[in-house]
């Protein structure tokens, strides 16, 4: 409840919301403005489009709401126990609303002459490969997230909403051609509801939550152990007693936000 009641809360959920409509609004703007959608050159500026606009607002609410943007990196957040339940699930919720908003609003404001809405699709692979692409795409991009954000590390010198914005374009660049690259459900989410248009939506939730569930407990407990302070960020999973401990030492709650993007 503590938590609930917080200002700083409410103000990390609206920024997720506003973040997510102009990232679904910027992107897709780019996406469904295609002449061609398979030619390389038109995939390489959607993959630009994606990750530039992750970059700039990971760049600009990274320190108020962490910028997941994104249920993937939200849950391996919840995973790695640097959020907790409750603001997963408002997050979660914040990125569905300001992806459906932005869908909307896109709709109307798109030329007569489009009809797409870039919802995605799969594109000559079946359901069972399309989720283990979209799992593998995930998983690097939730990888990179909590690398370059873990504060452990003195070896990273550079821009980490940067870095991201370069992991969410290697993904589309990858794979595009084969599933639309979701890597992102609430990306997937907000398409499909204004143009009613679920079919085989189930790969898009599937593939990237198992991958970005999959990247924080293999860096955690195989590639860069936490176990030392374990315990006390199960506190922070279970309570969501997120004042009472930093993930990365002290009592700092704006350092643990920023780490989760």
């Amino acid at each position: 409840m503590r938590e609930f009641k917080s200002k700083d809360f409410w103000r990390a959920v609206l920024a997720e919301l506003v973040g997510m409509t102009l990232f679904i609004f910027l992107s897709l703007s780019a996406a469904i403005g295609n002449t061609n959608n398979t030619a390389p050159d038109q995939e390489v500026k959607v993959s630009l489009a994606f990750g530039l606009a992750i970059a700039t607002l990971a760049q600009s609410l990274g320190h108020i709401s962490g910028a997941h943007l994104n249920p993937a990196v939200t849950l391996g957040m919840l995973a790695s126990c640097q959020i907790s339940v409750l603001k997963a699930v408002m997050y979660i919720v914040a990125q569905m609303l300001g992806s459906a908003l932005a869908s909307g609003i896109l709709y109307g404001a798109r030329p007569s002459t489009i009809s797409a809405l870039g919802v995605n699709s799969l594109s000559g692979v079946t359901t069972s490969q399309g989720v283990g692409i979209e799992l593998l795409a995930t998983f690097q991009l939730v990888l990179c997230v909590i690398a370059v954000t873990d504060k452990r590390r003195r070896d990273v010198t550079g821009s980490a909403p940067l870095a991201i914005g370069l992991s969410v374009c290697l993904g589309h660049l990858a794979v595009i051609s084969y599933t639309g690259c979701g890597i992102n459900p609430a990306r997937s989410f907000g398409p499909a509801l204004i143009l009613n248009q679920f079919k085989d939506h189930w790969v898009y939730w599937v593939g990237p939550m198992c991958g970005g569930v999959a990247a924080a407990l293999m860096y955690d407990f195989l590639l860069y152990p936490k176990t030392d302070d374990f315990p006390k960020r199960m506190k922070v999973l279970v309570s969501g007693s997120v004042g009472d401990y930093d993930v990365n030492g002290g009592n700092d709650t704006t350092t643990v936000e920023m780490t989760s993007k």
